[in-house]
Order: structure tokens, then C-alpha cells, then sequence
């Protein structure tokens, strides 16, 4: 599986240079921002994506936008390519180096620069987690709402990077409709500021464009990240199922009626059972499918939502409903489906896939997901966020097996186009990175291809930030 999906070859001058740029960089770095030696290395080889690794040239942890800055201007001088990471929690191997490759890393840039309630923003380094932006202002009433399952360690960096989501993303929207401004070091070193604390700015929405560009377009230090206030209550309930499909089209009906809750978040039986054997949660065992839907505002208002969602629930034969009757119990019925990949791999080694489909599609698309597991003799659990169709089976195999690898990676590879078939895409938060590279020609014609790499090479020419990502490597334009 390790040689499954090609890297680029290295550059064999940049190699040969090895000791001359570690000693450069050194000069623009203290010690202690600076890893060389081989085996310290290692924890920098790759990120969550961890069937495929690769020692980098060197790892650069710079401190300042100046600091980034002098490494971005020396690597472009050089031609030394450049792989920003955050906190290696990429899915899709969008932080995987390659022998070449100085790996970026912005983990020492971790400071909440400038809380500003009365504008409801906060000003922080990109090295800074999801998580702590809201522990900082939650005792003011507010929150951040992007919630990857991975908060507590994911980086606002790699957030924008992967334009991530989360559970609460289908009220409040994901890492885009967050994000109000960024500092951004370019490939050549040059500081540009785009966006800020205002709603809008003139021009082109190039902060859109940066939001989801895996680290091709420059190197994000600084975000302006918007704020929102807490909500009066809320309230996660559970809703069980005798089938995925039924739980499939309870979800697509919600949303068809005009309802849209904080959360609507999916496990079929295999994740039930993972989830509530680590967190006790309460979740049912006796069902074929759970819907953790979560609504908020005042007790009336609440109580009003629910019923609806319960009489559309009744028409999809609900076996279940049980709503929490604590803020504790609302904790641990998130922590569950929080800890769900982290629990998963207590019993299996798994790729999480990431496609995403029109809710009309949901059913369809999950019952074929189990049919093509079952046909590479694979097992597969299904946890996602339910509400904008943004899928995550994993598909549990057994990593010490090259050939069970390869099946559990043709079965992601099948799963993906039949997302794309059913009217979706191939990532709804993880990013294309290496995982879905190859995928690409599956979605978009050559023409569409062309366009995205000119884009692009626009503000890369040399394609020197993370240069194995996102496009197929064949057809790539001549370096």
C-alpha cells in the first residue's frame, strides 16, 4: 500500500544540498525552530493519513510571520519545495513531506492575539487549536463554532487549509463561512493581508479562494475568525432506526421540510456499537441505524422543533427516541460520536473516507457503500455528519496485510466515485491531498483541471508548496 500512490521524484540538486540548506536555515532560526537530525525526523514523516510516509529535507518551526517569511523567501530562492503542516491531523495525507521537501510547521505560532467582543471576533495564530478559540471566550458567551471531531487537536491553520467542518457545520457553516481574514506569507516571502474584521471587502474574494487550498497557495499565519453567541439552550436527542436507509430518509425529509437543527449526526450499528462499547454514552444497541439530532433557542422553541422532527421521524418507522435531560448527559452523548474514530481504532486499522451527497442521495449511497465493502470482504462503519451529506465510512482492514490494504483502498477509491455518480464530490472537509488525487479526473474534465491549475500556478509557478497534492500528477504543466 506504501507504494499504491506515487510521489513526484525528488530533485536530485536540492538533494545533493542537503547540508548547505540545513546550515542556511539555521542562520534564519534559533536552535530550538530547526529539526535535522534523521530520527527527529520521524514524528514529522506523516500525518493521520498514516499508510504512506516520507522523511522530509528538514522541518522549519518558525515562531513570527518574519520568521516565516525569511523561510519561504529562501526556499523560493533555492527552489526548495515546501510542505506546510499544522498538527498532522490530515486524513488525506495533505501534510505528508517527500525527501526534497522543508516541512513548515506552525505549532510554536499558538497565540490568541486579540479577543474583540464587540465586533464578535477573535485574531489568532494559525498554530492555535479549534478548541481553545472557544474555551477562551466561552466564559463571555461565545463560541467558535467550526467543530471538527478532531478539535482538541486540530490548528486553525489546517482548518483553512481543508476549509474543515464539524458537527455543528450545518447551521453555522464550516471553516468559509467562519473565516473573515487571514495573514498570508506567499511562496516568494512576500506578507499579504486578505479580509479582516469587517463583513465584506472589495474587490476579488480571494479569501475564498484561500479557504480549502491545502497549502498551495502560501502559508496562513494569522487568522480574524468570526465569534457567535451561545444559544439560550440546547438539546441533543437520540433517534434510532431499524435501517440505515430508514435513518437515510428521516434526515433528507427533515431538511426538505425546512427544518434545520445545530446537528444532525449519523451511526449505523457496527459505529454504534464502537462508540458506546468506549463512551457509555446510553446509545441503543437494538437498532440499525442513530441520528444524534441537536436543536436550540428557548425551552419553547425547542420543544416546537422537536415535535416536528419527531412526527417526520414516526414516518420513517423510529424505534427510538430519547431525548438527554442534562447538560452531563448532552456531554456524553457528543462525546461518543466525538470519539468516534479514535474509538474505532481500538479494534481495527480503518481509512475514513470523506465523500459528500445530495441528501436525496444519502440512502441510496449508503446501502450501496455496504455493497462495496461486502465485495472486497471488508467491514465498514458509517459516522457522519448526516445533515449536509458529508459521509465518513470507515473501512476497517488490517494494516500488517498488503493485500487486505490495497482492498480497503480500492473499496475507498469505488465508494468515492459512487458519491460523485450520485451528484456530490469527493470531500466535504479532509481535502484532496494524496488520497483522492487520482480521483480528480473522476469529477472534473480536463478543461475544469486546467482552469484549477492555472489558478493555482498563479500564485506558484515553480509548484514548489506541497507539490504531490490535490492534481493528478499526469497532465501537471512542465516545472
Amino acid at each position: 500500500m506504501s507504494d499504491a500512490i506515487p510521489f513526484l521524484a525528488p530533485r536530485a540538486d536540492v538533494l545533493a544540498r542537503r547540508a548547505r540548506i540545513v546550515a542556511d536555515l539555521a542562520d534564519l532560526l534559533p536552535p530550538e525552530c530547526l529539526v535535522h537530525e534523521a530520527r527527529e525526523l520521524v514524528p514529522f514523516e506523516t500525518d493521520a493519513f498514516v499508510s504512506y510516509r516520507r522523511l522530509p529535507l528538514a522541518v522549519a518551526l518558525p515562531r513570527t510571520t518574519a520568521e516565516v517569511a525569511a523561510v519561504m523567501r529562501y526556499c523560493h530562492r533555492y527552489g526548495i519545495p515546501v510542505v506546510p503542516r499544522g498538527a498532522g491531523t490530515s486524513l488525506s495525507g495533505g501534510a505528508i513531506p517527500q525527501e526534497d521537501a522543508v516541512v513548515l510547521g506552525l505549532s510554536k505560532m499558538n497565540s490568541i492575539l486579540e479577543i474583540d467582543l464587540p465586533n464578535r471576533v477573535a485574531v489568532v495564530q494559525a498554530g492555535v487549536t479549534n478548541l481553545n478559540i472557544s474555551e477562551s471566550v466561552s466564559a463571555d458567551g461565545f463560541f467558535y463554532a467550526p467543530d471538527p471531531s478532531s478539535q482538541l487537536a486540530c490548528t486553525i491553520g489546517g482548518n483553512i487549509g481543508m476549509n474543515s467542518g464539524g458537527a455543528h457545520c450545518l447551521k453555522y457553516g464550516v471553516t468559509t463561512n467562519n473565516l473573515l481574514g487571514v495573514r498570508m506569507v506567499l511562496v516568494d516571502g512576500t506578507v499579504i493581508e486578505l479580509g479582516g474584521k469587517a463583513l465584506d471587502a472589495a474587490g476579488y474574494d480571494l479569501l475564498g479562494l484561500v479557504c480549502g487550498h491545502e497549502g498551495q497557495l502560501g502559508i496562513v499565519t494569522e487568522a480574524t475568525v468570526r465569534l457567535i453567541a451561545k444559544p439560550e439552550g440546547a438539546r441533543p436527542v437520540l433517534f434510532g432506526f431499524e435501517s440505515s436507509e430508514e435513518a437515510g430518509a428521516c434526515v433528507a425529509d427533515i431538511i426538505a421540510a425546512g427544518i434545520i437543527p445545530v446537528a444532525i449526526e449519523f451511526m449505523d450499528k457496527p459505529a454504534i456499537e464502537i462508540c458506546e462499547a468506549f463512551a457509555h454514552a446510553g446509545y441503543p444497541l437494538d437498532v440499525g441505524a442513530l441520528l444524534i439530532v441537536e436543536v436550540e433557542g428557548s425551552e419553547a422553541e425547542m420543544d416546537a422543533t422537536l415535535k416536528d422532527i419527531v412526527e417526520i421521524a414516526r414516518r420513517h418507522a423510529v424505534k427510538t427516541v430519547r431525548e438527554c435531560q442534562s447538560a452531563t448527559e448532552a456531554a456524553v452523548i457528543w462525546k461518543g460520536r466525538k470519539s468516534a474514530f479514535g474509538a474505532t481504532g481500538r479494534i481495527a486499522d480503518y481509512i475514513c473516507m470523506d465523500g459528500t451527497v445530495p441528501l436525496s442521495q444519502l440512502s441510496h449511497v449508503l446501502k450501496k457503500t455496504t455493497e462495496i465493502v461486502d465485495h472486497y470482504g471488508l467491514r465498514v462503519a458509517n459516522v457522519f455528519h448526516a445533515g449536509d451529506g458529508n459521509m465518513h465510512p470507515l473501512i476497517l482492514f488490517n494494516a500488517n496485510d498488503p493485500e487486505d490494504a490495497a482492498r480497503a483502498e480500492a473499496a475507498g477509491n469505488d465508494i468515492l466515485k459512487l458519491c460523485v455518480d450520485a451528484g456530490g464530490c469527493l470531500t466535504g472537509e479532509h481535502g484532496v491531498g494524496i488520497e483522492k488525487r487520482e480521483l480528480m479526473r473522476h469529477q472534473y474534465s480536463e478543461a475544469d483541471l486546467a482552469q484549477q491549475m492555472a489558478v493555482r500556478a498563479a500564485f506558484d509557478p515553480g509548484w514548489l508548496l506541497n507539490p504531490s497534492k490535490v492534481f493528478p500528477l499526469e497532465g501537471r504543466p512542465a516545472q
